[in-house]
C-alpha cells in the first residue's frame, strides 16, 4: 500500500489538467476518497484520522502566516496604483543610454517588486499590463517581450524576501526537524536546525549571479541593432517622466530596498516589513487620489480572495500528507532514495528531478504545501546542508516555470496576452534565459560554497562521514508507524 501515496499525487495532477478545478478542492477530494479506500484496505483506522484538528490547530499557530495575507495585499494594491507606470517611465529613461532602456526597465520591475506581489501569477499580471505593450510600441518581438515578461515575473522566486521564499524557509525548518529526529542517536553531534534567515542569506549570491545574466541576457536579445524603433510610429508610446515621477520614484525603491533588505538581513520580520509597506502605499493612493473607494473595495475583495485561496490549498495540503503519511509513502519514497547509487548527488539529482516533473503541473505555493514535507526530509538524511538543498530547490522551481510549452509563467502569459504567441520563436526568446539559469545551477552544484552559511551553523554541521544506505534504512524501519498509539501525529 506504499504507492498508494503516488498515485494519489498522480491523480491530483490528472484531475488538474482534466477538469481545470482548484488545486485545494481536488487535493481534499482525492485524499477523503483515498482515505476511504485505505480503511476499507485496512491500511490504517480511523481514529488516526482524528490527528487532523489538532494538526491543522498547530499549523495556522504559525507566526510566519500572518504574513500571507499582507504580502497578498501589497500585490493587489501594486496593482491598483500607478507605481508601476511611473517606476517603469522613470527606468526606462535612466537606462536610456544602455540602448534597451525598455526591456532593462522591465526587468527591472519584476526584481523590485516581484518579491512583493506573493506569486508568479500576480507578478505576471502586473507585467502584461505594464510592460508588455510598451515593449510592443517598441518594436520589439512579441515572444521575446513575452519571454522577459516570463523571467522577470519569476524573479520573486529566488529574490529574497518574496513569499516563496518565506514559507519554503519555513517547510524546510519543518523537513529538517523531521530529517534531523530521525537521526537523533545515529549521529554523535548536535546539529542547528535551519531557519528562514538561512533560506534568505543563502540565496543571495545565486540570485546575484542569476541576475547578472539576465540582466546581460536581456541587453544582448534587445540591443538597439535587434530592434526596429525607426519604422514603428508607436517607438515613443511611453511618456517623458516628470519631475514628480522622478522624486516618487526614488523614494519608493529606497523604502522597498530599505524592507526587502531589512528582511533580508534580520532587522525586520516579515510580518513587519509587509504591513508598513501595506501602510505607506495605503497612505500613497490616498493622499495623491488615486486609491479610490471602488479601487480600495476591490483591492480588499482580492487580498481576500487570494488569501482564502492560499489557506484552502494550505489546509487541503495538512489532509493531503496526512494520508499520504498513513499509507507510509514517505518511508517507501525514504526507502527508494536509500537505495539509489551516486551517493549524496544520486539521491539530490532525483529529487530534483521529481521537484521539476511537478513544477510543470503545480505552483510555487502547491509545491511548497505538497511536495517538499513528502521528499525532502529522506533526502536531508543524505545531505545534511539543508541550506543548499533549499537554494537548488529555488533554482530548480524558477528553472520549470520558464521551460515551455507548460511552464507555470509561460501559461499565465498566454492567458494574459491577448495577441498570439507563436511556440518556436517563444522557445527560441526563453532558450538563452534558461540556459543562464542551468549555468547557475551547475555553478552552485559544483562550488556548494557560494551558498552563504551562517557559521554557528557551519561548527554545528561538520560532520563524520555521511551514514550509509544501511544505516538509512534501518533508522527508517525504526520510525515509529503513525497508527502505533503513544507516537507523535504524523
Amino acid at each position: 500500500m506504499e504507492v498508494a501515496g503516488v498515485w494519489m499525487l498522480v491523480a491530483v495532477a490528472v484531475l488538474m489538467i482534466a477538469t481545470g478545478l482548484p488545486a485545494w478542492m481536488l487535493l481534499i477530494g482525492v485524499a477523503l476518497a483515498a482515505s476511504a479506500g485505505g480503511i476499507a484496505a485496512g491500511a490504517f483506522t480511523l481514529p488516526l484520522l482524528t490527528a487532523m484538528p489538532s494538526r491543522l490547530l498547530g499549523l495556522l499557530e504559525n507566526d510566519l502566516l500572518q504574513a500571507l495575507p499582507l504580502y497578498v495585499f501589497l500585490g493587489a494594491l501594486l496593482n491598483r496604483l500607478p507605481l508601476m507606470e511611473i517606476l517603469f517611465r522613470v527606468g526606462s529613461k535612466a537606462l536610456a543610454r544602455t540602448g534597451c532602456g525598455m526591456p532593462l526597465a522591465g526587468l527591472g520591475l519584476g526584481v523590485l517588486l516581484a518579491p512583493m506581489n506573493g506569486s508568479v501569477g500576480a507578478s505576471v499580471a502586473m507585467l502584461t499590463r505594464t510592460v508588455q505593450p510598451r515593449l510592443d510600441a517598441l518594436g520589439i518581438p512579441h515572444e521575446r517581450a513575452a519571454a522577459l515578461v516570463c523571467v522577470s515575473s519569476t524573479m520573486g522566486v529566488v529574490i529574497p524576501p518574496s513569499l516563496v521564499l518565506i514559507l519554503l524557509g519555513d517547510a524546510m525548518l519543518r523537513a529538517h526537524t523531521e530529517a534531523v529526529n530521525a537521526m537523533a542517536g545515529s549521529v554523535g553531534r548536535a546539529t542547528r536546525i535551519i531557519n528562514t534567515q538561512d533560506v534568505f542569506h543563502g540565496a543571495l549570491v545565486p540570485a546575484a549571479i542569476l541576475l547578472l545574466l539576465c540582466i546581460g541576457v536581456t541587453w544582448w536579445m534587445n540591443r538597439p541593432a535587434r530592434t526596429d524603433n525607426a519604422r514603428n510610429p508607436r517607438a515613443n508610446l511611453t511618456q517623458e517622466p516628470s519631475l514628480q515621477d522622478w522624486i516618487t520614484a526614488i523614494i519608493v525603491t529606497l523604502v522597498i530596498i530599505c524592507l526587502l533588505g531589512g528582511v533580508t538581513l534580520g532587522y525586520l520580520y516579515p510580518v513587519e516589513a509587509a504591513a508598513s509597506g501595506g501602510v505607506a502605499l495605503f497612505l500613497y493612493g490616498a493622499l495623491t487620489g488615486t486609491l479610490t473607494r471602488g479601487a480600495l473595495r476591490e483591492t480588499l475583495r482580492d487580498t481576500m480572495a487570494v488569501t482564502g485561496a492560499l489557506f484552502a490549498l494550505l489546509v487541503a495540503a495538512t489532509v493531503f500528507t496526512l494520508l499520504l503519511r498513513a499509507f507510509e509513502t514517505d518511508r517507501w519514497l525514504a526507502a527508494l532514495l536509500a537505495t539509489l547509487g551516486g551517493g549524496v548527488y544520486g539521491a539530490l539529482g532525483a529529487v530534483l528531478l521529481i521537484l521539476a516533473l511537478c513544477a510543470f503541473v503545480l505552483d510555487a505555493f502547491e509545491m511548497i504545501f505538497v511536495v517538499i514535507p513528502l521528499v525532502i526530509p529522506p533526502l536531508l538524511m543524505r545531505v545534511p546542508d539543508a541550506t543548499w538543498v533549499a537554494v537548488l530547490i529555488l533554482l530548480i522551481l524558477q528553472a520549470s516555470f520558464l521551460i515551455p510549452p507548460f511552464g507555470y509563467a509561460i501559461l499565465m502569459v498566454r492567458n494574459r496576452t491577448e495577441r498570439h504567441l507563436v511556440s518556436d520563436k517563444l522557445v527560441r526568446a526563453l532558450l538563452p534565459y534558461l540556459i543562464a539559469q542551468l549555468c547557475v545551477l551547475a555553478l552552485i552544484l559544483a562550488f556548494p560554497r557560494l551558498v552563504w552559511h551562517d557559521p554557528s551553523m557551519e561548527a554545528t554541521t561538520s560532520a563524520p562521514a555521511p551514514l550509509s544506505d544501511d544505516a538509512i534504512r534501518e533508522m527508517i524501519d525504526s520510525q515509529p508507524r503513525p497508527e502505533d498509539p503513544g507516537t507523535r501525529a504524523p
